[in-house]
């Protein structure tokens, strides 16, 4: 997961029909351009062997067993293979799993393909798969993921090639819950020392990587699938949000993917060495609750903040049109998406709301809420933005800002009042209901955050985990989904579209709803001697 990139201009709220506001964006425009210009000089030749992208921090865990965030998922999949993989409409694939059955609704048998080998030359065999998955329910590997194949009873490996999961109960989401990014397979008798010093079977290895500076991985020569293009790929650390655009236009680095505001990208657009491009995407921006919290625990509180949010003019104003309303966790894409009612824009419907919550204005202030941000920018803004918007009903809105680690720490373990992040690629499976919003889920067993507890939603997500037929699954994910929006235990913001911008020398990206790194499998770099 990842946070949402926004940009709006300090202290302005834009209403549909009102005039663009413009001294902030022409006010960075202009500083942009000096200071391209002062740097342009110092820039050096990019090197004809490595492509250099831009990411805004450093992976937490590159142990593809236990990393959450966005960038050590996402290189991790670049790193290791999964079981499955998914395609474009978000359909499981085969990965290392060649074909498989399914004897009885607990019984899974999978075939592993044959010569895929670790990037140390060991061979990648039953024994690693069962080791990989046995470290975690074992506990020999101490992560939240682990809750994701609580229903897995146990793991045989009657041959080097065949793999067989015994589950304790029908799991309809469990080969989701085996592919892209969701788990990646680690050489038998793999302890922690994989967080440091990866070793995956995946199209690109493990060479270096330094805290808030760059990671580095170079192409596995040796990978049994279709052979990545580029021979080296230097992610480099840039939280500044200016600075990236300032390398980007020096050539000091070749691409940036959702890393960028919406304005940076139309500038960039201007720049002859620079292409841009965009496509719809399912990462899905979002504000979480504690409810915990003696104010936010009403009902009728959370749902007044959603009629209180105008997402309008934040999205065309200030994300650029770069995104569209969210009412929904799961995006269309998904074949359980259901249309829900949403809590659209209606202040005088939440300032009742509030009333009814016994919250009467008092001097204008019904209340105060503490709103938690990290470092990055884009959230800095977007908390400003909602800071005006609350005030128009009365709540008062505080503004915390910690470090980005700190930050997703604080919101992993449930530290917080109010908080707004992104869902990047979990969200394309109805299983994320459960990580999410079901009880048992409260951190650190998952992503239950805000401690929400409904007896119903509980039991409409463990009878849709046990149902085989998809149609019955997707009739009770809708009922799920109308009761989540009343009781708005989170306010879906918008889906983040997928915007990259890179230097002209990079060919042959192709970008896909999901958002990760799947491009730097086919992306070449020209001759630029």
């Amino acid at each position: 997961m990842s946070e949402g990139h926004l940009i709006c201009p300090f202290g302005t709220t834009a209403r549909p029909g009102a005039a663009v506001p413009t001294w902030s964006l022409g006010a960075r425009s202009v500083g942009l351009f000096v200071l391209s210009l002062c740097l342009a000089a110092c820039a050096k030749k990019p090197d004809a062997n490595t492509l250099v992208m831009i990411i805004e921090s450093s992976p937490t865990n590159l142990d593809p067993r236990v990393g959450l965030d966005a960038q050590s998922e996402r290189i991790d999949d670049l790193l290791f293979d999964d079981l499955f993989t998914r395609d474009e409409h978000l359909n499981v694939q085969p990965g290392l799993v060649e074909r498989w059955q399914m004897p009885d609704p607990r019984t899974y048998v999978f075939h592993l393909r044959s010569a895929v080998r670790f990037h140390d030359g060991r061979a990648l065999t039953s024994r690693d798969v069962k080791w990989t998955f046995d470290s975690l329910l074992q506990g020999k590997i101490l992560s939240t993921k682990a809750s994701a194949y609580r229903f897995v009873d146990h793991i045989e490996a009657p041959d080097q090639s065949t793999i067989i999961f015994h589950l304790k109960e029908p799991d309809a989401p469990l080969l989701w819950n085996l592919s892209d990014g969701a788990i990646g397979i680690v050489p038998y008798g793999s302890g922690n020392e994989v967080s440091s010093h990866p070793i995956g079977s995946g199209p690109f290895r493990f060479v270096s990587s330094e805290q808030d500076k760059n990671v580095i991985i170079e192409r596995n020569d040796d990978y049994w699938g279709q052979k990545a293009k580029l021979k080296r790929v230097r992610f480099d650390v840039v939280p500044d949000l200016t600075t990236r655009a300032l390398e980007l236009r020096k050539g000091s680095a070749d691409v940036a993917f959702n890393s960028l505001t919406g304005d940076m990208v139309i500038n960039l657009q201007k720049e002859p060495g620079l292409t841009i491009m965009h496509t719809t995407g399912t990462r899905v921006a979002y504000i979480g609750f504690n409810l915990r919290d003696p104010i936010l625990k009403d009902v009728r509180v959370r749902q007044a903040l959603a009629r209180a949010i105008d997402r309008r003019p934040i999205i065309h104003y200030l994300l650029r049109d770069f995104a569209k309303p969210a009412s929904n966790l799961l995006p269309p894409e998904s074949w359980a998406y259901s249309e829900v009612l949403s809590n659209d824009f209606a202040p005088d419907a939440a300032r009742l709301l509030l009333d009814a919550a016994g919250y009467p204005p008092n001097n204008g202030v019904r209340f105060h809420l503490t709103m938690k941000t990290s470092t990055e920018e884009s959230t800095r803004l977007l908390a400003a933005v909602l800071q005006q918007q609350l005030r128009d009903v009365g709540i008062v809105l505080d503004i915390r800002t910690f470090e980005s680690a700190t930050f997703f720490s604080d919101v992993t373990r449930g530290a917080f009042q109010f908080y707004s992040m992104t869902w990047a690629g979990g969200t394309e499976d109805p299983d994320i209901f459960e990580y999410v919003f079901h009880s048992a889920r409260f951190p650190p067993k998952g992503a239950n955050r805000g401690f929400y507890s409904n007896p119903r939603v509980d039991a409409l997500i463990d009878q849709a985990r046990r149902e085989p037929n998809q149609n019955v699954r997707r009739q009770l994910y809708a009922e799920l989904q109308r009761i989540l929006a009343t009781d708005v235990p989170t306010i879906n913001l918008w889906y983040l579209d997928n915007v990259m911008v890179h230097s002209k020398r990079v060919r042959d990206l192709t970008l896909n709803p999901s958002g990760n790194y799947d491009f730097l499998k086919t992306a070449t770099l020209a001759d630029t001697r």
